[in-house]
């Protein structure tokens, strides 16, 4: 799936069955629902759904839970918008299949 077509895939109802869980609770943060995109994010214990997980967090605002899981990420707090670092891990997530 190409970033245009994970785009383009906030027009339906339900994400793409194929999205790998991090690709699918991104989708769902975008699609304004925190607390579903949190609750696929904590239980994927891979880097990758660390990293979501950490996102997740600094979007609401509780920095320090964050902070604990870009470490579990192997990760700093990025310093750049959230837009941007939601783009970045989409993008990053797609390109680890």
């Amino acid at each position: 799936m190409t970033y245009e077509e994970f785009i383009n895939s906030m027009d339906d109802k339900q994400p793409p069955l194929q999205l790998s869980e991090t690709l699918t609770s991104l989708w769902w943060d975008k699609k304004g629902d925190w607390d579903t995109a949190h609750s696929i994010a904590q239980e994927i214990p891979s880097v990758q759904g660390s990293a979501v997980h950490a996102y997740l967090h600094r979007e609401e605002g509780v920095i320090w839970n964050a902070d604990y899981w870009y470490s579990r990420a192997g990760r700093s707090r990025p310093d750049m918008p959230l837009e941007e670092e939601w783009e970045a891990l989409v993008e990053e997530m797609l390109s680890n299949g």
